[in-house]
Parts: structure tokens; sequence; C-alpha cells
């Protein structure tokens, strides 16, 4: 009979293998990678484009170009294409991300005849009507005054403003912003930046030969624009000023974001300062949850993180703690970065760190289309899949003493960037 009184032994995980893609180029300069897998009729598409140069007098437009880009075009209306869609079962979406924006459709195969049309209608043809611009501005300066009541987004909004200095991973935007978008500017911004040759196209799911052949031959129309989109950024600059306080008299919560610029994913040190993060705030048996939330009780939770964008990266922390303790949340957040410089982590702890992020990683591959997530992940940083070998065998490796010498290395706490809203 089973002993419920002893915990089970923790599996190693050995090896973990990920779909590769295969690969072409369309003569139009699309690159298109596809991964096949799966039993069901069913594909997702992604038509990834590089973000334009951010300009920092119309902030907004790569942002604004994309939310906007299923909202009408000369045939179809923005209630018409989302019936189109619907009709046949498919979903879409937009997103906008710092680095890329991208359109996605999934789609039941044979449907593909139905709903292509459709995609490659709004990659050529969006016409951001007058109406629905304004709707869009009204509805999001509605959003905004609503959000800057919250103390954790102007904590994040403020943060990445002095991280990112003013850049396109800096820019938050305004109101004033918001009445500066003019559809002809997003006509302009569209024919450059939505054009095959600054486009990706990742298909995954059940993607036989005839499939692959009815998606691609779908947009044998679709052509450049003659002029090249200028994908690069401008150097980031972070602000001098480290300490950043809001004050908020009535607040019951202080938001606390504090961290500093951090090598991004193309960096060697990537995979060893991720365990090193997991130690402190990354999973919810990490230190600082274990020291603010359940031993103190200043807060439900709290987290840090390194992100990873094409130009730059950060580490950070982020927490609302009660307002009373927010003086004390600090201390002990500096207490636990300076207990990681100068002890080390037992075996016993990292080796549970070590098995919480493979079990993580091997946990998220769940289905085709996370393979293609993980693909993103290396192809639009610049790296290959030797990168998934290293990260694992980094974790696997890594010791207490190297960990210790990267703390010592990357984290001052003097010079880390602090963002308090609320009381102090």
């Amino acid at each position: 009979m089973l002993n419920r009184t002893i915990a089970p032994e923790f599996g190693s995980i050995d090896n973990i293998k990920l779909i590769e893609p295969g690969h072409t180029v369309l003569p139009n300069g699309c690159r298109v990678y596809w991964f096949n897998s799966g039993d069901q009729e069913l594909v997702r598409m992604e038509w990834i484009f590089g973000n334009l140069r951010f300009d920092a007098n119309k902030p907004l437009l790569n942002m604004a170009a994309n939310t906007m880009i299923t909202e009408g075009t000369s045939t179809l209306t923005s209630s018409q294409i989302a019936d189109r869609i619907d009709y046949y079962g498919a979903f879409l979406q937009a997103e906008y991300g710092y680095d890329q924006s991208n359109v996605t459709l999934y789609s039941l195969t044979r449907h593909l005849g139905n709903t292509l049309p459709v995609i490659l209608d709004i990659l050529t043809d969006s016409q951001f009507p007058e109406k629905e611009l304004e709707t869009f501005i009204r509805n999001q300066q509605q959003k905004l005054q609503v959000s800057l009541q919250k103390n954790d987004v102007l904590a994040r909004r403020a943060f990445n403003k002095v991280v990112y200095g003013h850049s396109i991973y800096g820019q938050s935007g305004e109101a004033a912003d918001y009445q500066q978008l003019q559809r002809e500017d997003l006509l302009a911004h569209f024919k450059q930046m939505y054009q095959p040759s600054n486009c990706t196209l990742i298909i995954a799911g059940k993607v036989d030969e005839a499939t692959l052949q009815q998606i691609t031959g779908a947009f044998d129309s679709w052509t450049n624009t003659g002029k090249a989109a200028n994908t690069t950024q401008s150097a980031i600059e972070p602000l001098n000023e480290r300490f950043y306080f809001t004050e908020k008299p009535e607040a019951l919560q202080s938001a606390i974001r504090m961290g500093l610029p951090m090598v991004n994913r193309t960096h060697p040190d990537f995979p060893a300062l991720q365990v090193l993060n997991t130690v402190l705030g990354g999973y919810f048996g990490s230190r600082l949850m274990t020291n603010i939330r359940e031993d103190k009780g200043y807060t439900y939770g709290i987290g840090s993180g390194i992100s990873s964008l094409k130009h730059a990266g950060a580490f950070f922390i982020a927490t609302e703690v009660g307002a009373d303790v927010c003086r004390n949340a600090v201390a002990e957040i500096e207490k636990e970065i300076n207990l990681l410089k100068t002890e080390l982590i037992t075996e016993e702890e990292l080796s549970l760190v070590r098995n919480y992020m493979l079990g993580s990683l091997l946990g998220s591959l769940e289905n085709v289309f996370s393979h293609a997530d993980k693909f993103k992940i290396i192809h639009f940083a610049g790296l290959n899949y030797d990168y998934y070998t290293r990260y694992t065998n980094i974790i696997k490796s890594v010791t207490a003493e190297d960990l210790l010498q990267l703390a010592n290395r990357y984290w001052d706490f003097e010079s880390f960037y602090k963002v308090i809203v609320g009381k102090y």
C-alpha cells in the first residue's frame, strides 16, 4: 500500500526533445516555418512582423496599427471580418509586442479556403476607418484613465521608463498621445510594416504538403511596397536618477518595483542567471515569497524575473505590500539579495530549483503549438536549438559557487532603480 507520509522521490530529466520546423522562403521574401504534428485537422498560423523604428513624436503608431489592423478593409467592415471568421469556427487575433507584432489565425484545415482570403485582405488592404479610429482613441483613453488609478500600473510604467529610457521599451502611452493618432499616419505605417519582406509566417498543427501549399499559395498575390521596413531601434539609455517615489496619502498598499538593466537571452550568463533569479523570486517557494509573504505577511505575492527583449534586458522585483510596512519590505528584499551574495545556496535548495525549472520546461511542451512558441523565443533572438541544450545543461550543472559569483557580479542593491507608489 502507498505510504502517503513519505514524499515521492524526484525523477531526473535527462533529455528534452523539441520539434524542429521545416523552412522555406517565398518569392516575395516571406520566411515560412512549419511544425507538422497532431491528428486533428487544425492549424495555427502566425504572421509576425518586426515593429518599425520607434518615433518619439508618434509613440503609439506600432501599437495602434497592429491593434486596429482588423478594423476594416476596402471591402469588409470590422463586423464582417469577425462574422466570416466566426462562421467557420475560426479564431483571429492581433497582438502587439515590443519587438514584433502579429496576426494569428486558428482554423480547421477544411475551412482554409474561406478564412485565408480574409487574412490576405487584412494584410494588404487595412483601412483604419475614421469611425473605428475615433472609437479606439476614446476607449483607450478611458482604459488609461482607469489604469492610472492603480499603484502597480504606475510603478510598472515608471520602472520601464527609468530602465529603458526614451525607447520603444520605455514608452507608456499618455492621453495626449492617443489624440495625435491620425489615419494618414496609420496607413503609411501599415504600408511599410505589413509587407512580406518583413514577415515571418509560423504554421503549427497538422501541416501536410497539401495544407502547406494551400496556405502559401493563398498569398501569391502579396507583394512588397518597394520601401523596406526600418526595424532598427536607437540605443537604450537608462535615466540617471535611481529612486522614484509617487506619494498616495490614502493608499492602503504601496507598489514596489525595483531592478536594473540586465543581459538578455543572447548572453552566456543568461541561463545561470535564470537559476539565480528562480532561487530569489522566480517560483512560489522562492526566498522572497517565503520571507515576505509566508513569514512576514507583508504581501499576497512577490516575484522577480528577467525580461529578455531583442535590444535590451532587465532584472526586476515586483510586489504590492501594506503601506505601513513598505520600508520593512524593501529592507527584507535587500537582505535576501545580500544573502545570495554572501552565503552559498544549499544543495537541497539548488536541487529543488533545478527540478522545478526543468519540470516547467518539460511541462510547457504540451502540444505542437508549444513547440512553435519555443522556436519563436530563439528565432527572434538570433539563436538556434543549441540554446536549449546549453540551457538545460547549465541548469543541471551550475554550482552554488557559480551562483554566488553571479550575484556579486550583477546585483548591487545600491545601484538598483527603485520605484515606489503609495506610502513609504
